[in-house]
C-alpha cells in the first residue's frame, strides 16, 4: 500500500512526468508547422481553435518528428534525458551516436514515442488542473454556476454538488495517465535506446584498445624503472665496496648512476605524460621518445658494465648493414627485450653475459628476422635471488614479441640460463 502513492507522486514519478512535458515541449515546433499546413488545407482556418484540426495537426506533426529522428545525435540526447529523469540504469542504455541504420530506426521510434506521448500528457497537464479547480470550487462560488464550461451547464441542482468529485476524478486520472505513460517509456527505453550488437562490439574494441595501451605503458614503466633500479642498486653497491681501493671506479659508478637516473626520469615523465588527463597517447601506445636498439644499445651496455657485470656483445646487422635501417618499432621492442634480459642478469645471474644480436636473411637474401640470444651462468646456492620464468618482465618481453608476430623463450639451456627472442622483419628495411 505504501508503494502506491510513491509510484504515483514520488520523486521518480515527478521526474518522469517532467520528462513527458519535455517531450511535449520538443513536439511544439513540429506541431506549429503542421498546424499551418492543416489550417491551409482546411481553407485558411485556424487549426488551434478547433479540436479536430488540432488533432489533425498533431497527427501530421509525427511524420515530421520521424524525419529528424534518424539523425545520429538523437540517441545520445535521448539517453541523457532518460538517465536523468526516468530512473533507467545507465548500463542498459547505449553510449554515443547511433552508428547503424537499425540503431537509428530504434532511436527514431523512441523519438516519436517520447514526443507523441509527451504532447498528450503535456496537453492534459495544461488543461485538466484549471478545469479541476473550477469544479472543486463550483459549489462555493455562485458566479461560476452560470459559466459555460464547454461540456454543458451547471445549475443549482445535484450536478453542482457532484462537481468536486468530478474534479478530484480528473486530477486522479491525470496522475494515473502520467504515471502509466512514464512507466511505459521507462520500460521501452532499454528496448529502443539500448546498445545494439554493433554498439557492444564497438565498446568491446574500445575497451580492448584502451587496455592494450595501458598494458603497453605498464611494460614501459616496468622495463625502464625496473632496469634502472637494478642497475643503480648494483652500481651503488660496487662503488661502496671499492670506495677505499679504487676511487676512479667509484667516480665512474657515480657517473653511471647519474646518467641512468637522468634517462629514467625522462622516460618516466614521458610515460606519465600519456596517463595524464587530456594528453592523448600515440596510436602505438609508446612513450616518446622511446629508446631504440640503434641509438641506445651502446649506452645500455655501458651502464650495465658500470654496475659490475661482464657483458660480451656480438652484433651482426647482416643484410640491413646498419642497425639504423631496422624498422623503428622492431628496434624499439628489441631494445626493451635486451634491457629486460640484462636486468635479469644483474638481479639473478652470477657470471659474464654473452649477448648475440643478429639479423637472419631468407632465401632471397632479404632480412627476415632479428634474433636476440642472451646467456649467462645461473646463480649458485650462495648467489642472488633465484630466477623464475614467470616474472612480469619476461611476460612483457613475450607480449612485445607477440605484437610483432615473434616469440620469446627463457629458461635453462645446457649449463647456462638463456633468453632467446625472434622478431620478424616483415616490413624490411626502412
Amino acid at each position: 500500500m505504501r508503494d502506491g502513492p510513491g509510484r504515483l507522486l514520488g520523486e521518480r514519478a515527478r521526474l518522469r512526468w517532467l520528462h513527458q512535458i519535455l517531450g511535449g515541449a520538443l513536439l511544439m515546433p513540429y506541431f506549429l508547422l503542421a498546424s499551418v499546413g492543416v489550417g491551409s488545407a482546411a481553407g485558411g482556418a485556424n487549426a488551434l481553435s478547433s479540436l479536430p484540426l488540432s488533432l489533425a495537426a498533431y497527427a501530421a506533426a509525427l511524420p515530421l518528428v520521424a524525419v529528424t529522428g534518424v539523425y545520429g545525435l538523437v540517441r545520445p540526447l535521448s539517453v541523457t534525458a532518460v538517465r536523468a529523469m526516468c530512473g533507467v540504469p545507465g548500463e542498459r542504455l547505449a553510449e554515443g551516436p547511433a552508428r547503424t541504420w537499425a540503431a537509428r530506426g530504434r532511436a527514431c521510434a523512441w523519438w516519436i514515442l517520447h514526443l507523441g506521448v509527451g504532447a498528450l500528457v503535456s496537453g492534459m497537464t495544461l488543461a485538466v488542473p484549471p478545469m479541476a479547480v473550477v469544479l472543486l470550487v463550483l459549489p462555493f462560488v455562485s458566479g461560476l454556476r452560470e459559466v459555460r464550461l464547454g461540456f454543458g451547464w451547471f445549475n443549482t441542482g445535484v450536478e453542482t454538488y457532484t462537481a468536486p468529485l468530478l474534479g478530484i476524478g480528473l486530477l486522479a486520472a491525470l496522475t494515473l495517465c502520467a504515471a502509466a505513460a512514464g512507466e511505459l517509456l521507462a520500460r521501452l527505453a532499454p528496448v529502443l535506446l539500448g546498445p545494439t550488437a554493433a554498439d557492444r562490439l564497438a565498446a568491446a574494441e574500445e575497451r580492448a584498445a584502451d587496455l592494450a595501451v595501458r598494458n603497453r605503458l605498464a611494460r614501459e614503466l616496468h622495463d625502464a624503472v625496473g632496469h634502472a633500479l637494478s642497475a643503480v642498486t648494483l652500481q651503488a653497491a660496487a662503488a661502496r665496496r671499492m670506495l677505499e681501493r679504487d676511487p676512479e671506479f667509484v667516480r665512474e659508478a657515480l657517473a653511471a648512476i647519474e646518467d641512468t637516473t637522468r634517462r629514467t626520469v625522462g622516460e618516466l615523465d614521458a610515460v606519465l605524460g600519456l596517463l595524464r588527463e587530456g594528453e592523448p597517447a600515440r596510436p602505438d601506445g609508446a612513450a616518446a621518445p622511446a629508446p631504440t636498439l640503434a641509438a641506445d644499445l651502446d649506452g645500455l651496455l655501458a651502464r650495465t658494465r658500470a654496475a659490475g657485470a661482464v657483458v660480451t656483445a656480438h652484433q651482426d646487422p647482416g643484410p640491413v648493414e646498419d642497425w639504423h635501417r631496422l624498422p623503428e618499432i622492431t628496434s624499439r621492442e628489441a631494445y626493451r627485450i635486451v634491457q629486460e634480459g640484462l636486468s635479469n642478469a644483474l638481479r639473478h645471474g652470477a657470471g659474464p653475459v654473452d649477448l648475440w644480436i643478429l639479423v637472419r636473411a631468407g632465401h632471397d637474401t632479404a632480412p627476415r628476422e632479428l634474433e636476440i640470444t642472451m646467456t649467462n651462468p645461473p646463480a649458485g646456492p650462495e648467489g642472488r635471488e633465484p630466477r623464475t620464468t614467470g616474472g612480469r618482465g619476461l611476460r612483457g618481453c613475450a607480449e612485445r614479441a607477440a605484437l610483432l608476430g615473434g616469440s620469446v623463450g627463457a629458461g635453462p639451456h645446457e649449463d647456462r640460463w638463456r633468453l632467446r627472442a625472434v622478431l620478424p622483419l616483415a616490413g624490411g628495411e626502412r
